[in-house]
């Protein structure tokens, strides 16, 4: 009896042990059935969920319908120079094109950004908001370059914003969203993380461009939307993919805000581009074997292999051959960064510029003025009844250099437009003419005048991507 009752005892403490264990669990699944849902409030539990980010940033993210009408020829063959004299290929056809991308609105007055490949040439643009409104824009600043426009919505006011981060901040590893439209599906939300900062030597219209890369997918239709952080502020416009499907594979570009800050700021002056501070520079990278013939320990800043007689360094004493380390305490790893900082940094003011000269790390002070106009350029249309009417020409400057983007040495006149019967010389936009009919050409005026002798035949010698070339033409 006594070992049946010792038997008994120890089934009841194990009951009693397990009830204790069970109670509590049930009256917290009771009570978790119960709670309210909040919004979390420390970044432990942020990461819980999204929404509150989404629910801040998703309404200033937009849809833009861009169209613009483009010709096309009727034949394949229209566009060989063959065929198309052989058998007399005609007129074109006009057709519509269409794109769709995304948007972001930085001011509630109905400024949005955008990519330019989105809406940089479009004839008409329809802006469509999250909430279902609708706005027609016109764009206020475009720029291929840096593949960033801004836009203004006719009639818009009261507009979701969102509010723009120090992109500088960003560290490799932050949380991110990407907002956008992805093929068109509707407003999409997709999440990730820095993956890179200061990424460059990626094509963005004509020049390399300075990206943030993240893994947060993005696809055809994200160009133009918003890379926001967990505060739901703008840190980058998506821009781009590397993909060999077409659709993400995880790597993502995304320009910087403190970029887009610049063009936003361009656009509310009134200016119809962004103006740079110009350095008159040519730079490179430096690997390590160049870094070691210089004396460096490391391979850092990048090193000036030309520079122009007007520029400021050369002002403030810096020469060819000294490595550029960091302009306004940011530092300098790659050409598109030197390009960055200054478009960031704006015109007006000065800044410090850090350099390596003869091993000595030294510091100069630098004026932040956009290319000068000397000499003059006196742009001038031909008109004299010949072969070269229309062909507009300019006296090359260190604007016009910065305009066109020739040789930092390049000297004498340059074509900027080809009109009317000028377009039958086969010259193009950019190329510097050298000599006129052996008369060597260093001002537009002396080509106005070599134009109005009305000569019987021509040769012109100019040059293109570094390379003379010769054209004679018969006849005026």
């Amino acid at each position: 009896m006594e070992q049946k009752g010792d038997v008994m005892r120890r089934l009841r403490q194990g009951a009693l042990f397990l009830l204790a264990l069970v109670l509590p669990l049930l009256a917290a699944l009771a009570g978790s059935a119960r709670a309210e849902p909040r919004v979390p409030d420390s970044r432990a539990e942020i990461t819980l969920s999204f929404s509150p980010v989404v629910k801040a940033a998703a309404p200033a993210v937009v849809n833009i319908y861009a169209r613009k009408i483009v010709e096309t020829r009727v034949s394949p063959f229209a566009r060989d120079p063959f065929f198309s004299q052989l058998f007399g290929l005609g007129p074109t056809r006009p057709r519509v094109q269409n794109s769709l991308g995304s948007g972001v609105i930085v001011d509630p007055a109905g400024i949005v950004v955008s990519n330019y490949h989105v809406v940089g040439e479009a004839d008409a643009i329809r802006v469509v908001l999250n909430d279902g409104r609708e706005f027609d824009a016109h764009p206020l600043v475009a720029d291929r370059e840096n593949d960033l426009a801004v836009l203004r919505l006719e009639g818009a006011r009261n507009l979701p914003a969102l509010e723009l981060a120090d992109s500088d901040a960003l560290e490799v590893g932050d949380l991110v969203l990407a907002i956008g439209n992805p093929f068109g599906i509707g407003q999409t939300v997709t999440s990730g993380i820095i993956s890179g900062l200061a990424r460059s030597g990626l094509a963005a219209g004509n020049r390399a461009a300075y990206f943030i890369q993240t893994d947060a997918p993005i696809n055809p239709g994200n160009s133009g939307g918003a890379l926001v952080d967990m505060a739901g502020r703008l840190v980058g416009i998506n821009t781009m993919i590397l993909s060999r499907s077409g659709g993400s594979n995880g790597i993502g570009f995304a320009i910087p805000s403190n970029l887009v800050k610049r063009y936003i700021e361009a656009a509310r002056a009134g200016q119809r581009r962004v103006i740079r501070p110009w350095l008159g520079v040519t730079v490179q990278d430096l690997d390590a074997s160049l870094a070691e013939a210089l004396g460096m320990a490391r391979p850092q800043g990048v090193l000036i292999t030309r520079l122009h007689a007007q520029s400021p360094l050369a002002a403030a004493g810096i020469k060819e051959g000294d490595v550029l380390l960091a302009i306004a305490g940011q530092p300098l790893d790659s050409p598109a960064a030197l390009g960055f900082r200054l478009a960031v940094l704006g015109v007006g003011g000065n800044a410090r510029l850090t350099y390596l000269a003869d091993g000595q790390e030294r510091q100069a002070e630098i004026t932040l003025a956009p290319p000068p106009e000397t000499p003059p350029r006196e742009r001038i249309a031909l008109n004299a009844g010949g072969i070269l009417d229309g062909l507009v020409i300019s006296n090359i400057n260190p604007a016009v250099i910065d305009e066109l983007d020739l040789p930092l040495d390049a000297r004498g006149v340059v074509v900027e437009e080809v009109r009317g019967r000028s377009a039958r010389t086969g010259l193009m936009p950019g190329d510097i003419l050298i000599a006129v009919n052996g008369v060597e050409i260093r001002a537009t005026r002396a080509l106005e005048q070599i134009a109005r002798s009305r000569p019987n035949g021509w040769e012109i010698l100019f040059e293109r991507g570094g390379q003379r070339s010769l054209i004679r033409i018969r006849g005026r």
